[in-house]
Parts: C-alpha cells; structure tokens; sequence
C-alpha cells in the first residue's frame, strides 16, 4: 500500500496532464531541435526566445526570472533542460515537476543494513503577471513519511535530525510530506530585478540547489553524506528572503526559524524567525553557477545544544546534449561551527552525471567529510575515541559509481532502472565498527515528469 502511494504522486499528476492541454516543450529546451531556449537570468531574454515557440507565452524580464528558479530562490545552470511540463490557464503558467526512486538497499559490515524503501516528490508552479511583475505560487509533496518505513533509509556514515527520539546515524531521514509552501514577487527595477519570497516551509538563501533537485543528482536516489553541511536547509519554516539581481550578480538574504524539522513528518514545524543567512550567486554564462554563502541556524538539531554557523561555496557545470538531456556536473564546500562544542568539521563533494547518448547515464558522486556524529547513541564510546584520536571526528571517504538506463516513457512519465555501488574508506580506529571495506549497493527503478522525446 505505501509503495503504491508513492507511485500515485506521479501517477497523478501524469493523469492530470493527460486530461489537458499539456505543453511537450520545457523552458529550457527546444527538445526538437536540442537547442538550450534562455532561462538565463542575466541575460533577461528568455521572453524574446519563448516568442519564437508557438506553445510558449511571452514572458515578462520578472516572469523569466521567477523561472529560472530550482530549490527555493537558489539557481541553476540556464542551460540546464529542467525536466518540467507546462501549462497555460488563462494568464497563469503552470509548471509541473516529479520524481519517483523505488529502491533496495543491500549493504555490508556491522553497520549495514537492507531495505526497500522510496524517495519522491512532486511539484506546482504557478505563475502570474502582477502590478508590474509577477507572482509565483509554489507547492512541493513528498510521501516520504509513508514510503520510508521507520523513519530512516540506510546510508552508511549519514547523521543528522532524529527517529523515535534518538538520533539519526548511518541513515537518512525522510522528508516532511510538506516540502514547500511559498509565494514570491518579483519586478524590474531599471536594469535590475529586485524579489521578496515568503513560506512556511522551503528553502533559504544558503547553500547550493538542494540534493534531490540538482542537475548533477538527478540520476542518484539517495542524498549525498554532506547534507547536513551543505544544503540541508531547504526545508526550514518561517522563512523571509530578499534579493536583488543585477546582470550576472545576485545577493540575497534571509531570516528563517533555524530548528530542524521534528521527527513527525505531516505537520509544519513553525516557529520564531530566529536564525539570518546571505548568499552571493554568479552566473557567468549560460553553462556555469557559483555560490557563496554563510548563515546562522539557531539550535538546528533537536538532541544536540548550541548553535551552528555554516559556510558553502559551490560551482554547478552544465553541457547540454543532443536529446534533451545534459552533462551536469557540480562541486561543494561545506563548513559547520559549533558553538556548543567549539569546533568545526568540512565536507567536499564532487558528482556527474553523464549521458551516453540518448537512454543511458553514469554517474560518480565522491565525497570527504569530518563526521562528528558516529556514535551520538554512546556518549561514552564517542568520549574514549576522541581521546585516542584527538579530535572529536573522523575523516571518511566515499565514492558513489552508477548506471541508469531509461526504458520507456509513458504519457511524459520518463522510466528508468539503474543501479549503484557505494565505497568507503575509512580510518582505522573505526573498522571493528564499519570492517575494513564496507560498501552499499543500490537497485532502482525511476519515474520522472519529463516532456515526450
């Protein structure tokens, strides 16, 4: 039954497509041609190119800015073919987005586990013209709370946030069935674009595009082991944020209650506008998106006191292909500070994903973090290894190589099987815990809103 449900968030919103008038073409690309249509925000002409596509509306300079969007107010490469279906009611542009990983999970050592489990969301844009710019509504869903039973996936190595009141350590947490609830305005300002985004839940200005929404990760199912240093903070509550953009520039800042969400996974988790955090985002050209940004989250996690300041730095590459598709690749730094303990730990990612034609992916994802967390369930073990190390951290590698092949598409639901390998090396000291080689292996099947090839 909760395996079916996942497959209804697709299944849905494909039947709803099939029902009306569906634009095949996303703003992004000409999937006939294979030739990038602008969604690039410095350049302001995305409405000049939607002009030439008869099933496209013209486009207002804060129309196609609001467009360019991915995670929250965060960007991607312009050049990237956003896999969305679009759909014009009256002055309003719908724009849809899902995606659907069934999985199992087969891991190695003391420490691994096997499961069945499904990460999914599903998206709604809606975007109107007002007062002189515009206005987009945006809602995001997951049945995560359902399709992750237990409250957590294995992923060896991953912390962070809390299952049935203990911590969350060598698994991911789902996420909440409310990923994202906002409204945002935005409007020239001579040759600038000033906007103003409010939600409930969504995300901050800090950090890249979040994991489940980027180019680079679209072809691996679970989350990357920097999360909670990077971008684990797109889906916070109470959030504020104002940014103005002008030509390749954008500076944004935000205010956002700082916790976690708790471990029940229907409600909105709100609370005070307690934590800030600014980002600075360069789009040099079409191909290429930088970020640098800092914050302060006040008392992120439940069962740890203090306070964390975090730092990022990312660089996300985009090569469009031939068949609608694309070679992404991204690479991110980041730092948290803790207050509480007076330290701070780093993690390092790089990930692609590389299309072999027009129905075959690979993918790598490698990582180094500083894990702090191992052994938050046993304070005293934690204790007694700091001290023969001396350091409260351990340094672990891990290298992620896949495949995915697509195998057919059904009313634009783009399905895939693939499957990937997971490789970790680590320090000594932890091997009576992990063994000397743990590893993972996932198999999967992907469902994916993506218009018709």
């Amino acid at each position: 039954m909760r395996l079916l449900l996942t497959l209804l968030l697709t299944a849905g919103i494909q039947a709803a497509m099939a029902q009306q008038d569906v634009s095949p073409h996303s703003p992004a690309q000409n999937r006939e041609s294979g030739v990038p249509s602008s969604q690039n925000m410095s350049g302001m002409d995305m409405s000049a190119r939607q002009s030439q596509d008869r099933h496209m509306p013209m486009s207002s300079p804060a129309e196609a800015f609001l467009m360019s969007e991915s995670s929250g107010t965060s960007l991607q490469p312009s050049a990237w073919p956003m896999p969305m279906l679009m759909q014009q009611v009256g002055r309003w542009q719908l724009m849809w987005m899902g995606q659907v990983f069934l999985v199992e999970t087969q891991q190695t050592g003391p420490r691994g586990y096997d499961k069945l489990w499904s990460t999914n969301w599903g998206m709604l844009s809606a975007l109107h013209p007002l007062g002189g710019g515009a206005v987009m509504l945006r809602t995001m869903l997951s049945l995560e709370p359902l399709t992750i039973t237990n409250q957590w996936y294995p992923l060896l190595f991953q912390t962070g946030e809390t299952a049935h009141g203990q911590p969350v350590i060598d698994g991911q947490h789902p996420h909440d069935f409310v990923m994202e609830l906002s409204v945002q305005y935005a409007r020239k300002l001579r040759d600038a674009i000033w906007d103003f985004y409010y939600a409930p839940v969504g995300d901050i200005a800090l950090g890249p595009p979040a994991y489940p929404h980027r180019a680079s990760a679209m072809e691996l199912p679970q989350a990357a082991l920097g999360h909670h240093w990077q971008d684990s903070t797109h889906i916070v509550n109470n959030i504020v944020t104002g940014g103005l953009s002008w030509k390749r520039l954008r500076l944004e800042a935000s205010g956002f209650h700082g916790a976690e969400p708790d471990a029940f996974r229907w409600d909105i988790d709100f609370g005070a506008m307690n934590s800030y955090s600014g980002r600075l985002t360069v789009t040099p050209s079409p191909r290429w998106v930088a970020q640098v940004s800092a914050g302060h989250l006040t008392h992120p996690e439940a069962l740890e006191p203090g306070d964390v300041n975090r730092t990022t730095a990312s660089l996300e590459y985009v090569r469009p292909g031939s068949f609608g598709n694309a070679w992404a690749s991204t690479f991110v730094w980041g730092r948290n500070y803790k207050t509480a303990g007076h330290y701070g730990t780093n993690s390092i990612l790089a990930e692609t994903d590389f299309p072999i034609g027009e129905k075959n992916f690979l993918t790598g994802r490698y990582e180094w973090s500083q894990r702090d967390e191992l052994f938050a369930n046993d304070p005293e073990l934690a204790e007694r290894l700091a001290r023969e190390t001396g350091r409260p951290y351990f340094n672990i590698n891990s290298y992620v190589v896949g495949y995915t092949r697509d195998i057919a598409t059904f009313h634009n639901a783009e399905t895939g099987i693939g499957m990937n390998i997971s490789f970790y090396s680590v320090p000594e000291v932890l091997m009576p815990y992990y063994g000397n080689h743990p590893m993972g292996v996932n198999i999967y099947v992907r469902v994916r809103l993506n218009p018709r090839r």
